[in-house]
């Protein structure tokens, strides 16, 4: 009997992670986090968009659906509709030579809402602010996880931590 509570245990948790680390064969809505930095201006924004999009080009691009951008003390929120090129701008594409080794890039030009004069440009990791004087810095993202990645990671959590309390229960019967 307790050879067969181990080996259920012990399968659940294997097939439990084994569905956190397998990717979907489906198309996805994929969510970014990024942050810009340069000795001018700070700020960080979320996009997302469908991994089914991409463009059958040497470079693949997909259109972003949602984009909110914001600079650090200042109230104006960029959207992708700020994009000079919208609906065509922004997109997200794929590389693997960005320097913090995130595999989605970012394209996204927008003019600052308070001074037209002055334009942003995010190309990948790098920031460049265009006005009477230029500035450039760089940009960083990481991978918002899906809500249910984070429901899978709990769910798992709590059933080894249940487990853990019945084994320690049955041995304290046993003694």
């Amino acid at each position: 009997m307790k050879l067969f509570q181990k080996l259920a245990i012990a399968t659940s948790l294997v097939l439990g992670l084994a569905t956190l680390t397998t990717k979907s064969a489906s198309a996805a809505i994929i969510n970014y986090a990024f942050n810009v930095d340069s000795s001018t201006a700070k700020g960080n924004g979320l996009f997302s968009f469908d991994d089914s999009t991409f463009s059958n080009d040497n470079i693949p691009v997909a259109p972003v659906q949602s984009l909110s951008f914001k600079f650090d003390n200042d109230p104006n929120i960029y959207t992708a509709k700020d994009d000079v090129e919208y609906p065509d701008y922004p997109v997200a594409f794929p590389t693997v030579s960005l320097a913090d080794n995130a595999p989605i890039g970012l394209l996204y030009s927008f003019l600052d809402k308070a001074n037209p004069d002055k334009s942003y440009e995010i190309a990948g990791t790098l920031f460049s602010v265009s006005s009477e004087t230029s500035d450039s810095g760089i940009v960083s993202y990481r991978q918002v996880p899906e809500p249910s990645t984070l429901g899978s990671t709990f769910l798992l959590g709590t059933i080894g931590l249940f487990m853990k309390k019945k084994v320690r229960s049955i041995k304290n019967i046993k003694a």
